[in-house]
């Protein structure tokens, strides 16, 4: 797998690109349980996220990991070490944030979906939570 998709309720397709070479272990992983579908939520608190802590668990390691992402980068809590706050949150930047602990950076928005993500993003924000399928593209 070399990527996902995000697809909303209303049938828009928001493509994202894994980091094969900085996050395989995360990458190959994540493709293992896709696709899946959940209600994601805005942060409270890490910025401009959109996020779930309910998704299929992974028993990852530490890697690429990070509390400081950019605009567009997607995160997964890893299982291990124990302590991690984020395990098994799944979250998608779509401006400026910064986790509440360290994440693997697996991921990142096409740059020709990028104002999609912002889109959706602020909907979320706006409007409140919304389903969204995450599939294999």
């Amino acid at each position: 797998m070399t990527g996902f998709k995000i697809t909303t309720s209303d049938q828009q397709e928001i493509r994202f690109e894994c980091y094969l070479d900085h996050a395989p272990i995360t990458s190959k992983a994540f493709a293992e349980i896709l696709p899946f579908t959940r209600t994601f939520y805005h942060a409270r608190v890490s910025g401009q996220e959109i996020w779930i802590d309910d998704v299929p668990p992974l028993a990852i390691i530490q890697e690429n990991a990070s509390v400081f992402t950019n605009p567009g980068e997607v995160v997964f809590g890893p299982s291990k070490p124990l302590r991690t706050k984020t395990a098994n949150c799944f979250g998608i930047y779509y401006g400026e944030g910064k986790g509440l602990d360290a994440c693997n950076i697996f991921a990142r928005v096409v740059d020709s979906d990028k104002q999609k993500l912002i889109n959706l993003g602020n909907h979320i924000w706006k409007n409140g939570s919304q389903e969204l399928t995450i599939s294999e593209y």
